[in-house]
């Protein structure tokens, strides 16, 4: 009898602790970035479809011509919740042109909103101000002694650093068309190429050492990092692209701990991941710090397909 008065106990006890409480969304890092790419277009100061504004607390809070969108705590009878998960083509989807939220995305939203939707009240949402030409962002610059000679000898070598167009300084090296030819010691060499806006390095012999070469080309918008030897350790060397906007690490032994290194890659907007060993945790974790970020990870099958592969019978020897 004691034995069981002391298992109620425990369990009396146990069951008045705290629930673990889910990670607090920061509504000036992971909401209105999003608000900003792509809410406010349409929600904004210049434009306000259906009455609805969505650059301030006081605004956003009043709703539209449709009553309120925001139910502080009750994510489920928030309209605006409604609206960012309906599948593409409905009338009613938020944002109804460009791109949907992912659902790393949405979550957020719908986390914040739980979490009582707090607002802070100097947190203005601007329209986001970046152009959809990637090379606006760069400021333009002429190459030095030291990129000019290295060009040289790069062309010297039979791989070429061509101009993206007549009328720009920046430069498209396509070395993964020489394939195993290209090794670290070709990475030396594009270090001083500071014009250098895009590097494909698919199938190459480079490595992780390698790609610490790449340190100050922060105008490097693109990088194809597939189907070579980089694992974790050479992503360290990537944390200063700024303006990346794109990375290919497909066939690579990258896992979740790489995908660390690029979470202060602000301006990433496009990541591969197929047949890495990044899992989908990871990848969620990496989209929590870049909520712009899109990344594929490739077809997985999905639980249903799973249990038909298990109910398939071994074939007969």
């Amino acid at each position: 009898m004691k034995k069981l008065s002391l298992s109620l106990s425990v369990v009396m006890w146990a069951a008045a602790l705290p629930a673990q409480t889910e990670a607090k969304v920061d509504f000036a890092k992971e909401i209105r970035p999003i608000l900003e790419q792509s809410c406010v277009e349409c929600h904004g100061p210049k434009k306000q479809k259906g009455k609805l504004r969505l650059d301030s607390k006081e605004a956003a809070f009043k709703g539209g011509e449709d009553g309120p969108v925001l139910i502080p705590g009750k994510a489920d009878k928030s309209d605006l919740y409604r609206r960012i998960t309906l599948s593409a083509g409905s009338d009613d989807v938020m944002p109804n042109k460009g791109d949907l939220l992912t659902k790393a995305q949405t979550d957020l939203f719908r986390d914040w909103i739980n979490q009582g939707a707090v607002w802070p009240e100097d947190a203005v949402v601007k329209a986001a101000t970046g152009s959809p030409d990637p090379f606006a962002r760069l400021v333009e610059i002429k190459p030095s002694a030291a990129e000019i000679a290295a060009l040289k000898k790069l062309e010297a070598l039979g791989t070429p650093i061509n101009l993206v167009a007549m009328n720009m300084n920046w430069r498209d090296a396509n070395l993964g068309l020489h394939g195993s030819n290209v090794t670290d010691a070709t990475l030396i060499l594009l270090k001083d190429v500071a014009t250098l806006a895009s590097l494909n390095l698919a199938g190459t012999k480079i490595t992780d050492a390698g790609l610490a070469n790449l340190k100050g080309l922060t105008n490097l918008l693109t990088l194809h990092l597939e189907n070579t030897p980089v694992t974790d350790a050479g992503l360290a060397h990537l944390k200063g692209l700024i303006n990346l906007t794109y990375l290919n690490l497909y066939g690579t032994a990258v896992g979740d701990a790489g995908l660390e290194h690029l979470k202060g890659l602000t301006n990433l907007q496009s990541l591969y991941l197929w047949q890495s060993k990044a899992t989908a945790e990871g990848a969620t974790n990496l989209q929590k710090a870049l909520p712009h970020l899109l990344v594929s990870r490739g077809w997985e099958p999905g639980p249903v397909a799973k249990k038909e592969e298990e109910k398939k019978p071994e074939e007969k020897k």
